[in-house]
């Protein structure tokens, strides 16, 4: 056999012996490729999986808003009294934003009727009650949280409260805080937290006689919802300052959405 024939022979043994060998190599990649389409299918299909729960999750926390009572301003209307707490049920959480006495007078007979409340209620002293009477007046009333320079958390929802007249009345006979006692009582209150007060925000809803150190508060802890009363003539009325509704409550019971 010639050289060439030779060198022709070992070229065609060494190409049979890596034939199966490519062959297999082949196969291999192939089974490669079909799973690289499988993960990335299976990837898609988790990622499409994960925006619907995102979605379902959004949509859950949309549903799960908490649903207010809120009122303010009693003196001494114990038929309405009643009427709240006839409504109260409706609601996840109550909110009294003070003035339940009348010059100090009525605390305890306005309250009766609303310690048949069992849902959640928080509750600030006004300016015609001292915070110390309220405390007492509601002691034993499980439902019942007495809110003033403080706050508290209902089913994941924070609420930070402050009663009094603010700023100083005219009356001495008058619950009052001047504007650096109550911008003291709001240091406190977390950012986002509802705000339960008796007393409005400076130019709003208040006639001209709001608070400084409210607004101030507002401004800086930015909550969904400021809730007062105190000023009559403003009642059922609202307004904004930045994303922060405030509504002037009244003795009416109005129901609100957090």
């Amino acid at each position: 056999m010639s050289s060439d024939a030779a060198e022709s022979a070992l070229v065609g043994q060494a190409i049979d012996r890596a034939e199966p060998r490519t062959y297999g190599a082949r196969r291999a990649a192939q089974k490669l490729e079909r799973l690289a389409r499988t993960l990335s299918e299976l990837a898609r299909a988790v990622e499409r999986q994960i925006r619907r729960l995102e979605h379902d999750a959004s949509v859950a926390l949309r549903s799960a808003r908490v649903k207010l009572l809120a009122f303010s301003d009693l003196h001494r209307d114990v038929d309405q009294a009643r009427r709240l707490a006839g409504m109260a049920a409706e609601a996840d959480v109550v909110i009294a934003a003070g003035d339940f006495a009348s010059i100090h007078r009525g605390l305890e007979e306005t309250l009766a009727p609303l310690r048949e409340i069992a849902t959640p209620t928080l509750v600030v002293p006004g300016n015609n009650e001292t915070d110390s009477a309220l405390r007492e007046a509601c002691s034993g009333w499980e439902a019942a949280i007495v809110l003033h320079g403080e706050g508290t958390e209902v089913d994941g929802t924070a609420f930070w409260g402050l009663g009094a007249g603010v700023p100083v009345t005219p009356w001495d006979w008058s619950f009052d805080l001047d504007e650096e006692q109550a911008a003291g009582k709001l240091a406190g209150c977390p950012e986002g937290a509802v705000l339960t007060l008796h007393s409005p925000p400076k130019g709003h809803i208040d006639a001209g006689l709001g608070s400084e150190a409210i607004l101030h508060a507002i401004e800086e802890k930015r909550p969904p919802l400021a809730v007062c009363g105190h000023i009559h003539q403003c009642w059922g009325q609202e307004s904004r300052v930045g994303p922060s509704r405030i509504v002037n409550l009244g003795p009416h019971g109005t129901m609100l959405e957090v």
